[in-house]
């Protein structure tokens, strides 16, 4: 079988444009946000980066019922709404007596 340069550049040529197709499928996928009862979801990743804690004081938070989670498929999520609430409860500076009255 004998492909002459013009066909074989033609078929690269469509190889490359669904290459192209994927690659924008996949990227649209991970712009796309969890959502659960029209409320964001966030993965592991997002809340060890947006709190700056580390994968086993997260294990941590969730073993102890601190921060509640979803399992679906496998897979970790958080709502957003439910981490802005652990977050006012976990790391609000309480005002010292000396301060408060005076």
């Amino acid at each position: 079988m004998n492909v002459d340069r013009i066909e074989f550049m033609a078929w690269m040529e469509r190889i490359m444009e669904r290459f192209d197709i994927l690659m924008e499928l996949i990227n649209g996928d991970k712009n796309q946000l969890a959502i659960i009862d029209g409320e964001e979801l966030l993965d592991n990743q997002d809340i060890l980066q947006m709190l700056k804690i580390s994968a086993r004081s997260l294990q941590r938070y969730r073993s102890s019922g601190k921060l509640p989670y979803y399992t679906i498929s496998g897979k970790i999520y958080y709502k957003l709404s439910d981490v802005h609430q652990f977050v006012r409860e976990s790391f609000t500076v309480p005002m010292s007596k000396g301060k408060a009255n005076g």
